[in-house]
């Protein structure tokens, strides 16, 4: 499950959603299914709660994360920062953090995480590893490699979509991301974590 923290609309270009499908195209040669959404097109509401009610789609997005073996959050850099939508998904996701699954565990276990970054001045690691370090926090899986990124120089300037596609460090870093996650999810699949010492009741 890809989600595009991007905040451009409907068809609008999105650099961040251009290097997402990149790490999509490498599953589909897997034979993994893999969906993306950009969150900028649906009625995301702010809060707490699983729902917040009035027109809330938030509940569409979660069933689609739960039902998933690996999700991937692409945040663009704004002002050297995730985007507000990134961190309005990385709220939403904590709100039911406290849901669990029969034995015990968060729904979020046996799940691998990954994410991806563009942006036209530094702060990539930064983004990336903040989301992440969120995520395994509520108990997503962080394989090693899974912050895909592509900045260009500081200020305005050239695109991923105009000058970064052919980034060697990109595509490696995209690569690893996408194997590594399959790997992962794989792994959790057959092995799942024990819920032993591992459940929030």
């Amino acid at each position: 499950m890809y989600l595009n923290t991007s905040l451009k609309h409907g068809d609008d270009q999105s650099n961040t959603e251009a290097l997402m499908r990149k790490s999509m195209d490498i599953l589909d040669g897997e034979d993994v299914e893999s969906e993306l959404l950009r969150i900028s097109d649906y009625n995301i509401k702010v809060g707490m709660t699983g729902d917040m009610g009035d027109g809330d789609e938030w509940p569409m997005i979660y069933e689609k994360i739960i039902g998933a073996d690996i999700l991937v959050i692409g945040t663009p850099i704004w002002n050297g920062q995730r985007s507000s939508l990134a961190s309005l998904v990385m709220e939403r996701i904590y709100a039911q953090s406290s849901e669990t699954m029969e034995n015990g565990q968060s729904k979020y276990y046996n799940k691998g995480f990954g994410t991806v970054v563009t942006g036209n001045e530094d702060g990539a690691k930064s983004a990336g590893g903040t989301i992440q370090s969120r995520m395994a926090n509520l108990g997503f899986t962080i394989p090693p490699n899974t912050n895909a990124y592509w900045v260009g120089d500081a200020g305005p300037g050239p695109s991923y979509i105009e000058a970064g596609q052919e980034n060697e460090f990109t595509i490696r870093q995209t690569r690893m991301l996408s194997h590594n996650l399959v790997h992962m999810a794989r792994i959790l699949k057959d092995t799942p974590i024990p819920p032993v010492g591992n459940t929030l009741q």
